[in-house]
């Protein structure tokens, strides 16, 4: 079983929250919403996403990182992945 698998339900409720401020962002377009709405809703999507992805990151260190049963060869591997998934968020 994957380590996402036992906080699935957090992570999905907070998905779910995203998807709600992308929604309120659009129904703001569509609608002709103040421009200083529209760009706090996205501010706040940003943060969203970003509070996700700093969850996901301390999920995959705890787990394919610094787990003690693992082996230099998974810490490694683990470790490559965390910085492939970081060079891609920060571009």
């Amino acid at each position: 079983m994957s380590h996402l698998a036992a906080d699935r339900d957090p992570l999905i409720k907070r998905i779910h929250r995203i998807v709600g401020q992308l929604q309120a962002i659009e129904r703001g377009l569509l609608d002709d919403a103040d421009c200083a709405k529209t760009l706090h809703l996205t501010a706040a999507v940003r943060g969203a996403v970003g509070g996700l992805m700093d969850e996901l990151i301390e999920m995959h260190v705890h787990a394919h990182v610094a787990d003690d049963a693992l082996t230099p060869t998974e810490r490694r591997e683990g470790a490559d992945a965390l910085v492939a998934a970081i060079r891609r968020y920060a571009k």
